[in-house]
């Protein structure tokens, strides 16, 4: 439990909040951000006219899914949790090595989980047409449209693999605060539409915002399927698709295949 102003907070209650408001805290620096042109991998007039789906739609589909995955994630702490279970993490030590080992073993879990899922809502058109096909409305990704999706593809993606992440990594409900924060950002930088000097994210991951862009254009929808994390899955299944990142004349980015399957 956490105090806050004499009342009582719990590490659940926290741990499915906080990554709420970190969405929209983050979101809200990119938004400043992308009115640089020169930061951008499509241009703002490609953001207003490419895209299928109006900003507060995708604002209003967001908050739906938000609020549908805070029940579900109350709701599966309260089946999960145990006093037990409160009183071991409140008194378990800290350890930087045990602290790295479960975000790791969260980071494949969850990378596993979404990649296969998100795969095969691709090759199966009933799931895209019905399903996927929401998210793929932003063809000029932007920051606070990262989580706009189907309900049921939240809760496939998100809500289950986040669970399944939480419980195989054997984390307590404090550090998974951290984790589903840090996820959580990682996510919003993917789809923030911006290539930014010195991002740590574009040092430490090559599944950053230019190759989540590749998978957003007509000729990537069959690649980069890897998300939120590491892009081993479509390293070994084929499903990578190269890029360069040139400079626009105008200002900012462009993704561009190197190479594309004969088929496309």
């Amino acid at each position: 439990m956490m105090m806050m102003m004499g009342f009582a907070i719990s590490d659940e209650f926290l741990g499915t909040f906080v990554p709420i408001m970190v969405y929209w805290v983050y979101s809200g620096m990119y938004i400043y951000l992308g009115s640089m042109e020169r930061y951008r991998l499509h241009s703002k007039v490609d953001e207003d006219e490419k895209n299928l789906v109006t900003k507060s739609a995708v604002v209003k589909g967001v908050l739906l899914q938000q609020t549908l995955q805070a029940i579900i994630s109350v709701i599966l702490f309260n089946i999960t949790g145990s006093d037990d279970a409160d009183a071991a993490s409140t008194t378990q030590h800290f350890s930087l090595l045990l602290l790295a080992r479960q975000f790791i073993i969260a980071m494949l879990v969850i990378d596993t989980w979404q990649y296969f899922i998100h795969r095969y809502m691709h090759l199966n058109k009933f799931l895209y047409k019905h399903i996927h096909s929401q998210h793929h409305r932003l063809i000029v990704p932007y920051s606070y449209g990262a989580l706009y999706n189907h309900p049921l593809e939240g809760l496939l993606l998100d809500t289950i693999g986040g669970a399944l992440s939480f419980l195989f990594s054997g984390m307590s409900p404090r550090t998974a605060i951290f984790f589903f924060s840090f996820a959580t950002i990682k996510t919003v930088d993917d789809h923030c539409g911006l290539w930014l000097p010195g991002n740590p994210f574009h040092v430490f991951f090559s599944n950053n915002s230019a190759y989540h862009d590749v998978h957003h254009q007509l000729y990537g929808s069959k690649y980069n399927f890897s998300q939120p994390f590491f892009v081993m899955w479509d390293r070994i299944l084929g499903t990578y698709l190269p890029y360069s990142l040139e400079k626009r004349a105008s200002g900012g980015f462009e993704t561009r295949p190197i190479k594309v399957s004969k088929d496309e």
